[in-house]
């Protein structure tokens, strides 16, 4: 060997990586398409946005923000297909509640009206059906929000699940709130507002008829009241999102990319229950890309940082709320995870999901 020669490493640039042959390039529907993560991306940037057209649906956001009459609305439609109908700590009703309840939340709205559609599958037994409209009521309820109109419709036999829930809501968004991928700018500090991937781990639990030594329970919750908690220290927080499908691994994916900003987290600091890493490294998961229902991601201005964060800890829904990371001019619409080890990695957005029909 040479004495001159390099055995430095090349200098690598990992936004310019590309797959020669994408393998989620697909001519029909599959499960991933609907799992939130780049699957789900490519059927509404190639099918629906183009067939759609519009720059309030360009937002891409968990709820459009509309100007109607003098006053900023938020509006939001989601659909919810979860197996099993009832699970530890919630059910579809909860769940069909709290997930367009949360959406919301994330535009700074307080939901008012709820609409309901149910499609019902013929032979389910009446007595599920009226469980679940129950807890849809309760849930409603406790969220303080109206269910002011709805739909229903049957299905043959063998052709749905049980139950499927559509709901939509909309809400009024305060003055002076502006929350929003585009308003992120690098140095904005990335807060969590407790332990992630619960709710995958509780509806997998059930599912697959597993024991992890503890019951782990769905984190399902309307965040209404911890957003306002949030908006009260200031009304100038960035931009909020609830990590659902595709987990907090595909909401800060798609908050890097909407904002052109790269964000970089400490891995250790990403607050995750023994219970659900336990679960996570027996099956082979990732917990980072496991669903939530009950938790938020923010970027927040850093000098409003720790004021906020000190109010998300004071409201029992926030109660382990960390920093995680931060907003930075680097690798821009790229995600990267410091290692424990003092390394760094990629963390990307997934193809599909993990866990299917978990909310």
């Amino acid at each position: 060997m040479s004495d001159t020669t390099d055995l430095r490493m090349p200098s690598v640039d990992p936004a310019s990586w590309t797959c020669p042959a994408p393998l989620y390039d697909q001519s029909r529907v599959v499960m991933g398409h609907g799992g939130g993560g780049a699957l789900s991306a490519e059927l509404v940037r190639d099918v629906f946005a183009p067939a759609f057209g519009g720059e309030t649906l360009a937002q891409l956001g968990d709820a459009a923000a509309l100007s109607l009459g003098g006053l900023r609305l938020a509006f939001s439609t989601d659909s919810f297909v979860v197996r099993p109908l009832f699970f530890p700590g919630g059910s579809i009703g909860d769940l069909a509640v709290n997930g367009t309840v949360n959406d919301l939340a994330m535009s700074g709205a307080r939901a008012s009206y709820l609409s309901c559609g149910f499609i019902l599958e013929e032979g389910v037994e009446l007595d599920t059906v009226a469980r679940v409209a129950d807890a849809l009521g309760a849930a409603a309820r406790a969220a303080g929000v109206e269910v002011a109109t709805g739909d229903t419709k049957v299905v043959e036999a063998g052709h749905g699940d049980g139950i499927f829930i559509n709901t939509a809501g909309i809400g009024l968004i305060p003055a002076g709130v502006d929350l929003r991928p585009q308003r992120v700018v690098p140095g904005d500090v990335v807060i969590v507002s407790g332990p992630i991937g619960v709710h995958g781990v509780a509806i997998m639990s059930v599912r697959e008829g597993l024991e992890f030594g503890v019951e782990i329970e769905s984190d399902c919750a309307a965040l209404g009241p911890l957003v306002d908690a949030m908006l009260a220290v200031t009304p100038d927080l960035h931009v909020l999102r609830d990590p659902t499908r595709g987990g907090l691994g595909a909401a800060l994916n798609e908050l890097a990319t909407a904002s052109g900003t790269g964000v970089v987290i400490t891995e250790r600091e990403v607050p995750i229950p023994p219970a659900v890493a336990n679960a996570c490294a027996v099956l082979g998961l990732d917990p980072m890309y496991v669903a939530n229902e009950g938790k938020l991601v923010a970027f927040v201005p850093r000098r409003h940082a720790d004021a906020v964060l000190e109010a998300m800890r004071a409201h029992p829904l926030g109660a382990e709320a960390r920093i995680i990371g931060e907003a930075v001019a680097d690798h821009p619409g790229m995600v990267v995870a410091r290692t424990g080890l003092g390394g760094t990695r990629v963390v990307d957005l997934p193809i599909g999901e993990q866990l299917p029909r978990i909310c």
